[in-house]
């Protein structure tokens, strides 16, 4: 991912130096666990633990002659070990995939940590906001049409429940993703004991895999990937809400704007929902990574590269965005502009049009057909459509031309917004106490 949506802490996790280190950590504790069994001489151990990583610079000189990242990483880390000979011991009775696999689960599971933090951050942020908007009266909109009023800390809880779901995914991904394979050329343990496996993984805090061929099979990886862009997605619905928000023509949302800020090269009005568009735009990039990614799970027999190129872009990349994607949705909902006024001015705009599904039940009720009562409803309801008349006037005047008689006093207690979000408690206490 390229710098400009690259955050400094998961940049890190998957730099080339942090990969480097991972690959000597994994490579220290294999030749541990060998050492404690004395299948290797025990003083080959501190040397090669006290060599210090090589660099990327030195493992790409050596890779152009190898063509092998693996070798050329232990060639160059090799030449950093004092006495060389001690090297001789590492990688024993392992393959190239052993240690790929193993690092690739520690890195995998590192990002995960920085993006579930960013995610407990997300959720708390939509609780909280929900909560102080639990009496912010708005209309409803259904195919962006005017429905029924509707309270602005509903929206939001339903997105702060979709955070909450998403995350827990992702902490359920990890677990699988979490796995270490040192099992040798094809998965066979043929040249390294099953309990450096155990060792290893228990050293690193993750588990061994249940199988493993020369490589871990992906469906765990693609479910991961899976998770993330789930969370990426929700964050565009979250950006989608502001953007259509900030329209001029409804202006009840809008995205912070600082001092200094422009939103127009070309005119000066402007200002332009640019961070949620940033976020429908980058979670494109996330989603785009599920297919690539799970057309590694069918290898050629026990192994193959294919998946190799892929998941160096796609898998940093996904992780580095989703990363900058909810601290970005955690930041727009944090300085959120809410605009109760003309949330109040637009849902009376239509002059009381979205009253009409309770005057049809109680009409209904009061004794008509639901047939009869719809029919007089809607009639009236184009009328105010068409000319911009109040509801209750059309009503009135169809009703009289129908022989029927309203009872103003109810109607005056159903047109009334607060009364269609009086049930709404029982939510706001589920949201309250989500963590």
């Amino acid at each position: 991912m390229i710098e400009r949506y690259t955050l400094p802490v998961m940049g890190r996790v998957w730099s080339d130096e942090h990969k480097y280190e991972l690959w000597c950590r994994v490579e220290t504790l294999v030749l541990e666990a060998h050492a404690a069994a004395g299948r290797v001489p025990a003083d080959v151990v501190e040397p090669v633990r006290n060599a210090p990583p090589p660099s990327p610079e030195r493992v790409a000189e050596i890779e152009e002659t190898t063509q092998h990242d693996v070798i050329a990483f232990l060639t160059a880390w090799a030449d950093d070990t004092e006495p060389r000979s001690a090297a001789a011991y590492v990688h024993h009775g392992m393959t190239s995939s052993d240690l790929l696999d193993t690092a690739l689960a520690v890195q995998l599971t590192d990002a995960t940590d920085v993006l579930l933090a960013k995610a407990d951050r997300l959720v708390a942020v939509l609780r909280d906001h929900g909560l102080a908007h639990r009496d912010t009266i708005k209309v409803g909109r259904t195919h962006g049409v005017h429905a029924e009023p509707d309270v602005w800390g509903h929206r939001v809880a339903d997105l702060a429940f979709a955070a909450a779901r998403s995350r827990d995914r992702l902490r359920a991904a990890r677990e699988r993703v979490g796995v270490v394979a040192i099992s040798g050329a094809v998965g066979t343990y043929s040249l390294i004991d099953p309990s450096v496996e155990v060792f290893v993984a228990d050293a690193l805090g993750l588990r061994p895999a249940e199988a493993s061929t020369q490589v871990v099979l992906r469906d765990s990886i693609s479910e991961w990937v899976s998770a993330l862009a789930i969370i990426a997605t929700v964050c565009e619905a979250i950006a989608l809400e502001v953007r259509h928000g900030q329209r001029t023509e409804v202006r009840e949302l809008s995205e912070a704007f600082g001092s200094g800020q422009k939103g127009s090269s070309a005119m000066p009005h402007k200002k332009n929902p640019i961070r949620s568009e940033r976020i429908a735009g980058l979670a494109r990039v996330v989603r785009a990574a599920i297919v690539p990614v799970m057309e590694g799970i069918p290898l050629w027999h026990e192994r193959d590269i294919s998946h190799s190129s892929t998941e160096r872009v796609f898998l940093p990349d996904a992780a580095i965005t989703t990363d900058y994607l909810l601290d970005l949705t955690a930041g727009l909902v944090e300085n959120l502009v809410v605009d109760t006024a003309r949330m109040r001015a637009n849902l009376e705009s239509t002059g009381g049009l979205i009253y009409t599904s309770s005057v049809l039940l109680e009409l209904v009720e009061s004794g008509s057909s639901r047939e009869d009562a719809y029919a007089l409803v809607q009639s009236a309801a184009m009328e105010t459509w068409k000319s911009g008349t109040p509801f209750r006037e059309t009503l009135r005047e169809r009703a009289s031309s129908s022989g029927l008689t309203l009872d103003e006093a109810r109607l005056d207690e159903i047109c009334r917004p607060e009364q269609y979000v009086a049930n709404l408690g029982p939510l706001f206490d589920r949201l309250a106490a989500l963590s």
